[in-house]
């Protein structure tokens, strides 16, 4: 029998959290005693994070094809096997090359089983009807590191860090991979496909409309990247405790959630691009709370990037399916995700030497950064037709 749409939205949200605790968000509490553990600087953990992002990037138009095609239900749920393996083989790391072992099938998970293969696959499945689904998962989802972050430093100070990659390991061979088996149905729209007789085809987006979302992706994406590998220590370097840290930083998974109801209830009347301008805009606001009152505006600043990470995170998934529709939504979500995770990918390195040499002011690039993609969405002007497509599509 086919699962109906609730089950499939939250079992696939179940997933999404599973894998992104998992793998993205697993570098922020285990990074710094694998690598004390292993007798290496902290910046070759963070490199070799970087380069499975890297990995990742080039995994997304091909694993993008694969699903246009086939649906998602194989491919995610391979990859909870691939990133269960990653954790054991980092769990066994006694060096560099152990290290490096487990970073490469980490980065191989991570790009055919994060968000974009997760988009695509309810794009395959619901076609222009996929938005609530898509900001649905993403509901669940957000919990990943209020959930991830504080369960990681649990098992860190209970047990080490080598049962914890353990246990994330048997949560995502034992339960997440055949969740996503059952759940996923097996047939639905191929988005490669030619648009059903008698439905209309999407109003033609602008002229680079690709160049802008690649730049606003690649931009907000860096900034995810560098928060989810370092906002713990960037709190601490604003003059918060650890524990207040880590307590701040757990903030932001429902604060994620919390900014996509409003974008699922309040903004879902409007275009998609409404929501990303805005969404840019709130983390240089939280930073601009931290710049101005230290240690007093880092919930603010929690809350605050959240709320942008979480509506950021709905609009890769829904401004292409409004600009150019379902058909071949999966290759193009790939291209686009192409360039953010490349420079995602550069993030926890990157940021983390300006950490280490700025301190708390390193801010002022992640700042501003979003606020270059705020304004890069201003040469976009999407099209009524397009727009109510989306409307009546979600």
């Amino acid at each position: 029998m086919r699962p109906s749409r609730p089950i499939v939205v939250a079992g696939l949200g179940a997933t999404q959290t599973i894998a992104w605790a998992s793998s993205y968000y697993l570098p922020a509490i285990l990074g710094a005693p694998i690598a004390a553990a292993l007798h290496l600087p902290q910046n070759v953990f963070f490199a070799l994070f970087s380069g499975a992002l890297l990995l990742s990037a080039a995994l997304g138009p091909p694993v993008g094809r694969l699903i246009d095609h086939r649906g998602g239900r194989a491919v995610l749920s391979v990859s909870n096997l691939v990133i269960g393996a990653g954790l054991l083989i980092l769990a066994a790391a006694r060096g560099v090359a152990g290290l490096t072992a487990a970073w490469t099938v980490l980065g191989l998970g991570i790009g055919m089983g994060l968000y974009d293969p997760a988009f695509s696959a309810l794009t395959w499945l619901y076609g222009r009807e996929a938005r609530p689904a898509i900001t649905g998962i993403t509901l669940i989802a957000g919990f990943a590191s209020t959930i991830g972050w504080p369960l990681s430093a649990l098992f860190l100070h209970q047990l080490g860090w080598r049962p914890a990659c353990l246990i994330w390991a048997a949560i995502n061979l034992a339960l997440a991979a055949p969740l996503n088996w059952l759940v996923l149905p097996s047939r639905g729209h191929p988005a490669a496909a030619s648009p059903p007789a008698g439905e209309l085809p999407v109003v033609a987006p602008p002229r680079g409309t690709m160049p802008v979302l690649g730049f606003f992706f690649a931009a907000t994406w860096f900034v995810q990247g560098a928060m989810a590998a370092h906002l713990p220590a960037l709190l601490m370097a604003a003059g918060a405790s650890s524990t207040a840290a880590i307590a701040a930083a757990a903030l932001v998974g429902p604060a994620q959630v919390a900014a996509r109801l409003v974008e699922f209830s309040l903004l879902r009347a409007f275009h998609p691009i409404t929501s990303a301008r805005l969404a840019a805009l709130l983390h240089p606001l939280g930073a601009a709370a931290v710049l101005a009152f230290g240690p007093a505006g880092v919930i603010a600043f929690a809350l605050l990037h959240g709320a942008g990470n979480g509506m950021i995170t709905i609009a890769k998934g829904t401004l292409p399916l409004a600009l150019f529709g379902p058909r071949g939504y999966g290759r193009r979500s790939g291209i686009l995700a192409a360039p953010a995770r490349i420079l995602q990918s550069a993030a926890p390195f990157l940021f983390g030497v300006l950490l280490d040499r700025l301190g708390v002011a390193a801010m002022a690039a992640s700042a501003g950064l979003c606020l270059a993609a705020f304004a890069s969405l201003w040469l976009l002007r999407p099209r009524r037709a397009g727009a109510a497509a989306m409307t009546a599509g979600g």
